[in-house]
């Protein structure tokens, strides 16, 4: 699997509240080492490294983050 980040880059993902599942946000990121697994990368966010993988929803860009999470989350998505 191959990715087009690096370890520094700052992302954008999609988070889901732990306490209100239906609720999610877009948070800053940042793309580091996994501290497991140090040939592969992982993102940082909320002090927990979270392994970088396909499923993954992760954005170079704000302004592309909040149009995802439109569509996704947004209230005309009925």
């Amino acid at each position: 699997m191959e990715f087009n980040y690096e370890a520094g880059d700052v992302v954008y993902v999609f988070i889901r509240n732990p306490h209100t599942q239906d609720v999610a946000n877009v948070q800053e990121a940042a793309v580091v080492k996994n501290p497991e697994k140090p040939e592969e990368l992982a993102v940082f966010v909320y002090e927990t490294y979270y392994p970088l993988t396909e499923d993954m929803a992760i954005y170079s860009s704000l302004e592309e983050a909040e149009k995802a999470y439109e569509s996704y989350f947004g209230e005309n998505t009925a």
